[in-house]
């Protein structure tokens, strides 16, 4: 009976049940209905033991990096470092809105606070400018899901921490990934801009002007090599690299560029308390989701029902890329990962596919979910910040999903691709 258990979730999903209530209600009432209440118990306990972890509180600590680094107007200063380099190109603001992404992804790690901030800042100027509200929201989130690619991610965090893999080598392999997302991304505006006439800036920048914007960015983007820097020298742990980032946020913020104060502190520590607490609280429901699938034997009739369709690793990467792909338009990025990451991941290493390999794809593959319709998150907050109809955005966001769904078929079959760096650092073989 508890091989009803995804059904059941997915049931709740549709229905409109928040994702946490849904992971725990659904094997809650099918281990009731099974007579197996002393799992039930169990089932609840692993909520609080799903969260209970020194790995991830890097989480917490790298969402107050980003909030600090928001109210402290470093997101300011980022695009306009971006407008200065790609503010002259026809449809410049959409590449820089793009770029803005790229560099504010070393920062915060998140998709959300990445649509966000950034949105509530490019979307009425793109808007100004000239760009239909629609366009401005769907590059806006399209763009936003580089953010969990590039380091430090959230996601990446949360595998690691459930499939033993090194956070250092998650981290080093997202890298080329998320470029290729933001020049994928470029080369698509590109294109839209020479067929639909976008507008271009007034004026090129000049290069004193760039290098003014620069300097003013410098501090900003020495956060991402001070945070892979520790940590790839052995100077600190990925949550102590997050704890130092928090630090290096509030100096920069009171003492460098004096943009923050005392006042702002309390509201600072309750956005990040309560995005963490959403983040935290899914993470634990799912872990605890994850006991009822070993409970159900369901990891090993999905490795038999897998291993029967093909031999062919090639072609169930294919096939997986479809079922993650699915997954991502219903279920957020964390909470996909703790509970299919212990079913795929050991089969793809049995058939030869490098674990770290396997976890670009997966992380990639349910973070571009996140911009997917019909349940994709930030495509909701998109909607919120641009104040444009959730199906509208969708629609304009389809082109720039094709890219993005391209690059993870590039991910998947060419491997050095996310594989290179690692292995050249030393963190994989």
């Amino acid at each position: 009976m508890l091989i009803w258990f995804l059904p059941t979730f997915l049931v709740f999903l549709i229905i409109g049940l928040p994702v946490f209530f849904a992971l725990l209600a659904a094997p809650g009432i099918l281990l009731w209905l099974n007579g197996q209440t002393n799992d039930i118990t169990l089932l609840y306990r692993n909520v609080y033991n799903g969260m209970d972890s020194f790995p991830l509180m890097a989480i917490p600590f790298f969402m107050l990096a980003g909030e600090l680094m928001n109210r402290g107007g470093i997101t300011i200063r980022l695009v306009e470092f971006s407008q200065a380099l790609m503010g002259h190109l026809r449809g410049g603001l959409a590449h820089v809105n793009v770029l803005s992404s790229i560099l504010f992804a070393g920062l915060s790690g998140s998709a959300v606070a990445d649509t966000s901030a950034l949105g509530s800042m490019l979307i009425p100027a793109m808007e100004k400018q000239g760009y239909t509200r629609k366009f401005a929201a769907a590059i806006t989130a399209a763009s936003s899901v580089i953010g969990p690619i590039i380091p430090p991610s959230g996601i990446m965090i949360i595998y690691a921490y459930v499939m033993g893999e090194s956070v250092a080598a998650l981290f080093l392999a997202g890298i080329v990934p998320g470029v290729m997302v933001g020049v994928g991304l470029m080369l698509m505006i590109k294109f839209m801009a020479d067929k639909y006439d976008f507008p271009v800036a007034s004026r090129k920048y000049t290069w004193g002007e760039r290098r003014q914007a620069s300097l003013k960015a410098f501090f900003p983007l020495l956060t991402p090599v001070i945070i892979l820097g520790g940590i790839l020298g052995g100077i600190f742990t990925p949550t102590e690299a997050a704890a130092v980032a928090v630090g290096y946020a509030f100096i920069i913020g009171f003492f460098v560029l004096r943009t923050l104060t005392l006042k702002e502190v309390p509201e600072i520590l309750s956005n990040a308390g309560l995005t963490s607490a959403v983040v935290l609280l899914l993470v634990g429901a799912a872990m605890a989701f994850k006991t009822v699938v070993s409970l159900s034997h369901a990891p090993e009739q999905l490795a038999s029902l897998i291993l029967s369709l093909s031999e062919n690793p090639l072609i169930l990467l294919f096939l997986i890329n479809l079922l993650l792909f699915v997954v991502g338009m219903f279920l957020d990025a964390g909470p996909a990962i703790i509970i299919l990451g212990p079913i795929l991941g050991p089969i793809f290493t049995s058939l030869g596919v490098d674990p770290i390999h396997f976890a670009i794809i997966m992380s990639v593959n349910l973070t571009v979910g996140l911009a997917t319709p019909p349940m994709g998150l930030v495509l909701f907050v998109a909607a919120a910040v641009s104040r444009e109809k959730v199906e509208t955005i969708a629609k304009a966001i389809l082109p720039f999903l094709a890219v993005e769904i391209i690059v993870i078929f590039l991910i998947t079959y060419i491997p050095a691709i996310s594989m290179t760096i690692p292995r050249i650092t030393g963190f994989a073989n």
